[in-house]
């Protein structure tokens, strides 16, 4: 409990927004800061272009002195569609609201269990990797054609 509630949201998204929730190994990362242990699989990805935590308790919602509720407002530019690897722009704002709760001596994140929000640059690294990769001839078109309206959305 030596940190403050709003360091581990703060840490959190900030690995989120990193893309530490895109595949299994880089997960580990993250649960120093949640209350989960294991990822549901996500269809999508949103992404986001920048983040608004605020540091004032006085915009959380206190419900004890060990748990509160700490408003994180996204900046949204859209979301990626993992199965067909389609990006579908969409520039809104999202507010989540992070149930902070110590568990064990340590504040974790409870709820809720959010998709992931990546970075829009990160995306597009990830697709970069996906597709140099990609064996199949025709998923690798698809992956150039999600990396070029990634690219498009900057």
């Amino acid at each position: 409990m030596r940190r403050s509630p709003v360091e581990v949201v703060k840490r959190y998204v900030h690995l989120d927004q990193k893309g530490a929730r895109l595949d299994a190994p880089s997960f580990d990362t993250v649960i120093p800061y949640i209350d989960w242990k294991e990822e549901p699989a996500w269809g999508r990805v949103v992404i986001i272009q920048e983040t608004t935590i605020p540091e004032d308790y006085r915009k959380w919602e206190i419900l004890n002195n060990l748990e509160v509720i700490i408003p994180v407002t996204f900046h949204v530019r859209g979301a990626v569609y993992l199965e067909t690897a389609i990006f579908v722009p969409e520039d809104t704002t999202e507010e989540v609201r992070f149930h902070v709760k110590v568990v064990g001596n340590y504040w974790r994140i409870i709820a809720p269990v959010i998709p992931p929000h990546v970075g829009l640059k990160r995306m597009v690294s990830f697709a970069r990797e996906a597709e140099a990769h990609e064996q199949d001839k025709t998923q690798r078109i698809v992956l150039a054609a999600l990396i070029d309206s990634l690219r498009k959305a900057k």
